[in-house]
């Protein structure tokens, strides 16, 4: 419940710069009077002002600061909601704006609009609208709940039946549904790329294990080749080494023959030189003794003989010096395939020994495979955690659109609200029935009127006379408090009734509703401004007169 203490002003319209203070809290009922002008209503819209920053009447905010002092305008008001204690200040010229709960003031870092959003949603929990239709009946400003639209009849009783929580919760439904659609969004983008990512993944690796196995493969063909190549030269200088080793060594039996041919040149040498002797001399060059014809026939036989015998080995020796010079350059030739041989073994084994490594490494590197692999095991994995993600953000939005749809104007609320109309149509029917204005109204849920009289007509609020108009004003007022103490949503300790005994109520009338107002009970605090002092004096506890004094607005 609010309970509304103390209101002041001050530059507000006629008022100087005075402080007026109204203590709402000093009587249950309070008569205010005054003559045209004199600033009865002034409170209405100071009310408003510091509230919900507009006035009860149609005036230009601008114009609510005293022509006169033209500056300073203050407006503050004090009540308490439950245990805590508020303070209201609101200006202009300068312009402020207050909140103070129990004497600290709030945080003003946030906006001006949503500070004034955070009063009306989380401390009065009433908009201007419901507030004036609970706390103000008023006169020629003021828009009766039956004359305002569908929607906005919608919105007050929300509010009196505190089920603008369920609206408030919709909204914030939907952003969280709008938020999660967002970051669903945003996990299929990821469940996308890392789909991506994955099968580029997969083919880096396909194609990175391929390669691998490829180049092994084809080094692998190349140690088989070489490896066989070198079976060949090994067998190839094992059969070199075989014919070396079959042909000796030619140099040393060429040496051996050379001095053997020498020994059989000189011998020849020697024994032609003999012949020669024998055929040129006839006398022995020793003792100088003739040399007998058939001696030296023998003797140039002889040697003749020998000279053939000679040639003939010699002719052997010859032809063995062509056989071995042969050999010789066959084991020259040997030796060099030798060598070139063993130079191919020794490349071939450097390169197999290269080949070798390089495998070795290849085979090492397999470890960037597994590396690789660990990363295309890490991208699946984020898929299917970002689809179970997903899963869950999309189980979660079912369940929001569930509450969402619950939350609409047609699902709870309009429960509730279809529970309270049987109470809401009688209660309304039962102030009437107090006036003396005996039909049967009812609201539908659409909050369209349905009025019968007694015998069954059906009538509009409109087709009614202004007094009845009045009257139906009053019996919606008196539910909408009563309906709002019993929900202790809305409900409030401040009536102000704004000329509402000036215009269209008779006597009776009169008697109806100061009846009705007695029944308020003693927590209620009622405040009539009128123009009938002189006949509604003795009704009221208290009486504030205002009056005008040099051009301002003052209480007597």
């Amino acid at each position: 419940m609010i309970t509304f203490k103390t209101l002041k002003w001050k530059n507000f319209l006629s008022t100087g710069n005075a402080f007026t203070e109204i203590d709402f809290t000093r009587s249950t009922s309070t008569l205010i009077v005054g003559e045209n002008g004199s600033g009865k209503s002034t409170m209405l819209d100071a009310l408003c002002f510091v509230l919900f920053n507009k006035p009860f009447r149609a005036i230009n905010k601008p114009q609510l600061v005293n022509a006169v002092n033209d500056k300073a305008l203050e407006v503050e008001i004090e009540f308490a909601v439950g245990t805590n204690e508020y303070k209201i200040r609101r200006g202009i010229k300068p312009n402020y704006f207050e909140i103070y709960c129990n004497a600290k003031m709030i945080d003003q870092d946030a906006a001006l609009r949503d500070m004034q959003k955070y009063l009306e949603e989380a401390i009065l929990k009433l908009n201007y609208k419901s507030f004036t239709q609970i706390v103000i009946l008023g006169s020629a400003s003021f828009t009766p709940f039956m004359q305002l639209p569908l929607g906005s009849r919608r919105e007050i009783i929300e509010d009196i039946l505190d089920i603008q929580i369920f609206t408030v919760m919709n909204v914030v439904l939907k952003e969280k549904i709008n938020k999660l659609k967002d970051t669903i969004r945003d996990i299929e983008s990821e469940v996308e790329i890392s789909k991506s990512k994955t099968i580029i993944q997969q083919k880096y690796l396909s194609t990175l294990e391929n390669d691998k196995q490829t180049k092994i493969a084809d080094m692998q063909g190349q140690i088989n080749a070489i490896e066989d190549s070198i079976k060949t030269f090994e067998e190839q200088a094992t059969t070199t080494v075989t014919a070396k080793d079959l042909l000796g060594n030619p140099k040393e039996r060429i040496k051996k023959l050379r001095n053997f041919r020498d020994q059989f040149t000189t011998q020849i040498t020697k024994v032609r030189k003999e012949l020669d002797f024998y055929e040129k001399h006839n006398d022995c060059p020793t003792c100088k003794q003739g040399i007998s014809h058939d001696f030296k026939a023998e003797i140039k036989i002889e040697r003749h003989r020998k000279i053939g015998e000679l040639q003939e080995a010699n002719k052997k020796i010859e032809n063995e010096f062509t056989q071995l010079n042969d050999a010789l350059e066959k084991f020259v030739d040997l030796s060099d395939q030798l060598v070139d041989i063993n130079n191919e073994i020794i490349t071939n084994q450097k390169f197999l020994t290269k080949l070798n490594a390089e495998i070795s490494h290849a085979k090492v590197n397999v470890a960037d495979i597994t590396e690789e692999k660990d990363k295309l095991k890490a991208l699946a994995k984020v898929v299917v955690e970002k689809e179970h993600d997903k899963s869950i953000k999309n189980e979660e939005g079912h369940y929001l659109k569930l509450a969402a749809s619950l939350l609409k104007d047609t699902g709870i609320k309009t429960r509730i609200i279809r529970q309270y109309l049987p109470a809401i149509n009688a209660l309304v029917n039962k102030y009437l029935a107090s006036m003396d204005f005996f039909v049967q109204f009812d609201l539908d849920e659409k909050f369209n009127e349905t009025i019968k009289s007694r015998h069954r007509d059906k009538f509009s609020y409109a087709s009614f006379s202004e007094g009845e108009k009045q009257r139906i004003d009053l019996a919606l007022l008196f539910t909408w408090r009563t309906i709002a103490k019993m929900k202790n949503s809305a409900a409030t300790n401040l009536l102000i009734l704004d000329e509402v005994f000036d215009s269209s109520l008779d006597n009776n009338g009169t008697d109806y509703v100061m009846s009705l107002l007695n029944t308020i009970g003693e927590d209620a605090n009622v405040f009539v401004i009128s123009h009938k002092g002189d006949i509604l004096f003795d009704k009221f506890r208290s009486v504030i007169k205002f009056e005008k004094k040099q051009n301002y607005s003052v209480i007597s």
